[in-house]
Parts: C-alpha cells; sequence; structure tokens
C-alpha cells in the first residue's frame, strides 16, 4: 500500500500556508503567492503548462518527486476554487483549466453535493461530502497501490495529521512572514501526534522539510 502524503505544501516562516481573504483574483490570499516562488520558477511547474525552460535543482527535484508515483489526491474544497456556500451553479471546474494537472482521481472534501466532474488528461473530481476518512476510503479503492497526496489547503492537512492519518509531510518553508491567515501548526504539538523531521535541506528559496510519523 503506497503512503498517504502532502507534499511541496509551501509555508511561512511563521507557519502560515496561505494569506487572508482568498478570491478568484488571489487564489492564495491577497499577498499569498509570495509564497509559492520557489515552486513556480521549476521545471517541472512549467512543464505542468506545456512550457518550456524553468529552473532545476533542488527546487525542482522535490517539484518532481512531488508528483511522483501518485494513484490519487484529496483537496479540500478552497484548493478547487474560491466558491464558497452551496454550489450556485456548475460552471466552476478549478483553477487550472480543461486539463488540470492530477491526471487522476481527485476527491474534493465539501458540505455541499455535486455531481463528478471528467475533465481531460484523466482527471475526474469526486465531491465527497462525509469527511476525510471517507475520502482517504474512496482514495485508495482506486489508487491501485499508489500514493495518495493530500493536496491541501491548510485546514484539510491539520485534519489528516490530527487524525493521524497522514503518513508523511514535505514542506517548503519560504523565507517570507505573512502574519496572518491560515496556520499550519496553530495548535498542533506534532511530536505527540507521532511526527518527528527526518530530512532537511535548504536552497536559495525554500527550506525543504519531511516530517514521518514514527513506526
Amino acid at each position: 500500500m503506497g503512503k498517504v502524503r502532502t507534499s511541496a505544501f509551501t509555508v511561512s516562516i511563521d507557519g502560515f500556508g496561505a494569506a487572508p481573504n482568498q478570491s478568484l483574483e488571489n487564489p492564495f490570499g491577497e499577498g499569498g503567492m509570495i509564497l509559492p516562488t520557489w515552486y513556480l520558477g521549476t521545471r517541472t511547474f512549467r512543464a505542468m503548462f506545456g512550457q518550456d525552460g524553468g529552473g532545476t535543482g533542488l527546487d525542482d527535484d522535490f517539484a518532481r518527486k512531488s508528483m511522483e508515483n501518485v494513484g490519487a489526491w484529496i483537496l479540500g474544497r478552497n484548493m478547487f476554487g474560491p466558491v464558497r456556500g452551496p454550489w450556485p451553479d456548475h460552471s466552476w471546474k478549478g483553477w487550472w483549466g480543461d486539463t488540470p494537472p492530477y491526471h487522476t482521481p481527485v476527491f474534493v472534501l465539501t458540505h455541499h453535493a455535486r455531481p463528478d466532474l471528467e475533465m481531460q488528461g484523466g482527471t475526474t473530481f469526486h465531491f465527497v461530502t462525509d469527511g476525510i476518512e471517507a475520502a482517504l476510503r474512496r482514495a485508495r479503492e482506486v489508487a491501485q497501490g499508489k500514493d495518495i497526496r493530500v493536496g491541501g489547503g491548510v485546514s484539510v492537512v491539520r485534519q489528516f495529521l490530527q487524525a493521524g492519518l497522514l503518513d508523511e509531510l514535505h514542506l517548503a518553508q519560504s523565507p517570507v512572514l505573512l502574519g496572518a491567515g491560515e496556520n499550519l501548526f496553530a495548535g498542533l504539538d506534532l511530536p505527540r501526534l507521532g511526527y518527528e523531521v527526518v530530512t532537511h535541506v535548504a536552497s536559495p528559496n525554500a527550506t525543504h522539510l519531511t516530517f514521518a510519523r514514527k513506526s
């Protein structure tokens, strides 16, 4: 059975994974696009959208590995889009255009039901209304022994950590301070939850830390 993991998840030095006031114009919140700068410049990111160029080296190594051996994804609704409350219609299909970069089944956690959404390139969004354990169970059914990647956002990663369902967490700590937003660490006692840092290495753009749950 593959790992349940979060990879290439960016936080600020003060622990924020998103800035306040997410909107269509500000997917990471107001001022939050400074967080994934390390990732946006990599060759891996550019290749996902059919673009040439991009940096190689340590950041690209982590970006590439984050996409390998993934059989299913789990996302929070805010990672799917800025729409809140009941779906007004089904016109919103994600941030990524007609060909999202997932190429696997993606289970979107939401309180409001919506029909499955099949996209180009092998991505199908399934909307799960009965919580993280139900989403994980369905992801395992389709992952065929590959890893299940919990993509975020902050609230979803926190839920998986608190439930002890995350095997591995790779954080890219960006050298910026946000001061407000969604804090990944607030109120979490990671050692008590069974997690320890197993690797840490820095590039000019981010410090990469990998946490794993103790066996």
